[in-house]
């Protein structure tokens, strides 16, 4: 898990998807987009957030400091990237 320092650029609405692990069998579910900070060509992440944090909307221009993991997958030979933020602190 890495740490980054970033703008919000933007959120998606809130979705509702099925969740094995969810006690009510849905779990809420949005991407947001981040980038670092350091002029408009820092690095952009388009993360996905889930369950609580998923139903709290961030303003963008927000700096966030934001823990994220990096994996990947694979389906039908083809392999992505996977960006999940576990937690996003407001800064300012």
């Amino acid at each position: 898990m890495q740490t980054k320092i970033c703008k919000v650029v933007a959120q998606t609405e809130v979705m509702y998807v099925q969740s094995r692990k969810a006690e009510t069998g849905q779990m809420a579910k949005c991407n947001i987009r981040l980038r670092e900070l350091g002029g408009d060509y820092g690095d952009e992440y388009q993360c996905t957030l889930l369950g609580g944090i998923a139903e709290f909307r961030f303003e963008a221009g927000q700096i966030v400091l934001a823990a994220l993991r990096f994996s990947t997958h694979e389906s039908n030979g083809v392999f992505y990237q996977d960006i999940v933020a576990n937690d996003i602190v407001i800064l300012s």
